[in-house]
């Protein structure tokens, strides 16, 4: 058997030291346009912790659709020394007639979770129908 001994003020320090926080963020947002023969939505969503160990994990997701004659989407996700930023877009016209969203998420590591979508939907001779939705600001 092996003993160690401490001194008792190493020992209050070490007792009394607390242990890393363990900290946690998620959020998302999404939305939707839709006018004449044409739609459009997007979403995203994030999260990120921070364990008891110090190790923090994070993750982002998004993407998009539209609708519709001349109908396009596209999404991405970069990387950054901070966390993660992503983006998705999707628009449909026909004519004059289309709708359209994009949403924006940044995730930082271990920090927060920002979203923000934004849709628009528009007929000649209407007034534009137009949408936001934002988490984490």
């Amino acid at each position: 058997m092996i003993r160690i001994l401490l001194p008792v003020a190493l020992c209050a320090t070490l007792l009394a030291s607390p242990a890393p926080a363990q900290t946690s963020a998620t959020g998302g947002s999404g939305g939707s346009a839709a006018a004449g023969g044409t739609s459009a939505s997007s979403v995203g969503t994030g999260g990120t912790s921070t364990g008891a160990d110090g190790r923090t994990g994070s993750s982002l997701a998004t993407g998009g659709a539209a609708a519709g004659d001349k109908a396009r989407s596209r999404s991405h996700v970069n990387e950054t020394g901070q966390g993660l930023n992503g983006q998705s877009k999707a628009m449909a016209h026909d004519g004059g007639t289309f709708s359209k969203s994009q949403t924006k998420t940044k995730v930082r590591d271990g920090e927060s979770v920002e979203s923000r979508t934004k849709s628009m939907s528009h007929e000649p001779g209407e007034k534009p129908v137009k949408s936001t939705s934002t988490t984490g600001r």
